[in-house]
Formats: C-alpha cells, structure tokens, sequence
C-alpha cells in the first residue's frame, strides 16, 4: 500500500473547467467574475449577508482585527491550544494576547475562564473552532453582550461547523475561514472574512486591496495590504463549494468508522458534545497516556501511515511566551494525534489505519465496522 498521507486535496468537479475558464480568458490575478461568485455562494453557505475572499487564512485574521480597529494597548482573549496563526495575527497589530486554557471534553476554549481573563483592557475575544468541533457560542456571545467586547471567530479549521444549526462564523462581529490546502474545501491557499457591519465589511474590502479609494483611481487614503485572491484561486473555491456536502457526508462517516474501530482502545476519538454538528476536519484520537503518543506516531509512520501531532501550547512559544499553567490544554497538547481524515481515503486505507493502531495496542482486530461507512 501506498503512503497514506494525513490530509489530501479532492480536485474533481468543476475545478478543470473554471480553472480554464480563467486561463482561456486571461483573468488570472485579483480581478475576475469568480471572486464574486465564490463570495456570494460562500456567504449564502454559511447563512451570511457577504464575505469577502482575501489571500489565506492567517491574513484574514488579521484583516478583521484591523477592521475592528483592534491595536496597541487592547487586549484580545485567546486559547493558547490552537494554532500559532491565531496569535500572531494579535500582535501584529500591536495588541496583546491573553491566554486561557480550554475543556478537555470539547477541546475548545473554557467560557468560564474567558470571563475571568477579562480586564479594563480586553477589547474583543477571539474564540477558535479547534479541529471541527465549535466553541459554546450561547456562553461566549453572552459573556461579549454582557460585558460589550467585540468577538472575532476563527473558522479556519471549522467548515460545515455548526452550533444549534447555526454555522459557526456568523456568531461574531467578524470571522475568518482557510481555504489551505488540507482544509475541507480548498483554494490551494486562500481564507474569506465575515463581518456583521456593513461599515466593518466595507473597511476590510479597502484595506486587502490597498486602501484605493471607491471615488478617484489610482488614490490611496489610508495604510493598507494586498491581501487579495486570485480569480484562479477563486474558480476552485467555487468549484470546491460545489462538492462541500459531499466532502462532509463523507468525513463525517470516516469519523465514526474510527471510534467504531478504537472502542475499548486506552484512548478516545474527538466526539461531538451537545447540539452541535462536528465537521471533522481532522479526525483525532487522544491517547490516556501522553508517553504513548510518539511510539504510536512511529508505529504508524513505518506502516507508511502519516499522522501529526495536536498543537504546541501558544503560551510556550518564545516570542509570546508566558509563565501561565494552563493544565487542560498542556495535558490536551501532550496526548493528541489527527489522523488521515480527507474525504478520499478508501475503505481499505482505513482498514489499514485501524488495524495498525490496534496492533500498537496489542489487541485483536476489532470488527471492521464497514456498515458504519455503507
């Protein structure tokens, strides 16, 4: 068996052909009709009134906090279990990340201690739909009413995400999605903004294409970025839209082939809790015991099977670190692995995952679960 990698990009549809279209036409750069029609039909998706496409997900993170007007001598709450790219874009304008740590059952920011983090300077709460499950949203939107904070979603792993039928993104005065090559629908590189005020909306559209002004050409009245897609990216964003709800039948059957097969194991898959609709963008199983988890990553690498680890703590990197203890996170961060989870793996790709973890674990087959994928 070939080398199964952890993410792959499904390419098919009509990717081809608007790809042509662009190269037939020439439209190849930030300009073109599939900017709008990416825009459109994402924001009609997820149940927003507009969205605007920007070059890839970190940059448009940090679009939306400019937009928001977010800057030195504020304060964003933030969890320090996801990626760096959440942080980052924070202090790149100029204010300050405050960390707290997350619940071990959901994997996503503690809302009670969101509350307790919040001081005279917090300006906005950040919250970040780790790996496909949402945060509780009917808590944090709460928490930003009641104490009259701005929130700003990071969707970037969370397509096809929802809390109580709601997509996650549009809870927020302003959110963010990835379109990287290893997310659920993919432009190569790529990300959108969401933003409930037209005036917000309308700020980041000026600020990712050099702040020119909608009266005269060539006028630049404001500091700004270049921070655009191209209409080629947007062609297979389109295209990838069409596809999406196959894309999420299918990952969500991966999902529960997983925990079919790994029941019993000294370990537990990622499993959706409350009324919420876990989109799997990566599909993770967490080990009870931290020193399992690289023997298991190298067991599986020599059996060609690709694996990665949860993420590093935030607070613990050196350009932000912090003498904080965030026990949930640390203990989170220390015992997770993400799996293959692309919609295109075969059956027999994942009978090969489940029965080399099981052989890890010294244990007999378990039943192979195909009814669980029929």
């Amino acid at each position: 068996m070939s080398r199964i990698p952890v993410y792959e990009p499904q390419l098919g549809g009509n990717v081809s052909a608007y790809v042509n279209e662009c190269l037939s036409t020439g439209w190849i750069s930030s300009r073109g009709q599939f900017i709008s029609k990416f825009e459109d039909a994402f924001a009609h998706y997820v149940g927003a009134e507009a969205a605007t496409t920007v070059s890839n997900g970190t940059v448009a993170i940090h679009l939306a906090l400019e937009a928001l007007g977010i800057g030195p001598g504020d304060e964003v709450i933030v969890p320090s279990f996801t990626y760096i790219a959440s942080v980052n874009t924070i202090l790149q304008t100029g204010a300050r990340p405050v960390f707290v740590d997350s619940l071990d059952a959901t994997l996503q920011v503690d809302p009670v201690l969101i509350e307790a983090a919040i001081t005279p300077r917090t300006k906005a709460i950040m919250v970040v739909h780790l790996y496909g499950h949402p945060c509780d949203m009917d808590a944090i939107v709460e928490i930003c009413h009641r104490r009259g904070l701005l929130l700003v979603e990071d969707c970037a792993e969370a397509f096809g995400t929802r809390w109580k039928g709601q997509h996650v993104g549009t809870f927020g005065d302003a959110a963010t999605f990835s379109f990287f090559g290893n997310k659920t629908i993919t432009t190569g590189e790529g990300g959108m903004v969401l933003a409930r005020d037209h005036g917000v909306m309308e700020k980041c559209r000026r600020l990712k294409s050099q702040g020119v002004s909608p009266m005269r050409e060539y006028w630049h009245d404001m500091m700004a970025f270049n921070y655009r897609m191209t209409n080629i990216q947007a062609a297979i964003g389109l295209a990838q839209l069409e596809l999406a709800e196959d894309f999420l039948q299918r990952k969500s059957k991966i999902a529960q082939y997983y925990a079919a097969r790994f029941n019993g194991l000294p370990a537990r898959t990622h499993a959706p809790v409350g009324d919420v609709t876990h989109s799997y963008w990566m599909c993770s199983l967490i080990l009870d015991q931290a020193e399992v988890r690289d023997p298991l990553r190298s067991h599986l690498n020599e059996r060609k099977i690709e694996t990665r680890p949860f993420f590093p703590m935030a607070h613990r990197m050196p350009h932000c670190r912090t003498d904080q203890v965030l026990p949930i996170g640390e203990n989170l961060s220390v015992r997770g692995i993400n799996l293959p989870s692309y919609p295109g793996l075969t059956d027999e790709q994942l009978n090969h995952i489940c029965g080399s973890v099981c052989e890890f674990f010294n244990l007999p087959q378990l039943e192979r679960a195909e009814q669980v994928l029929a």
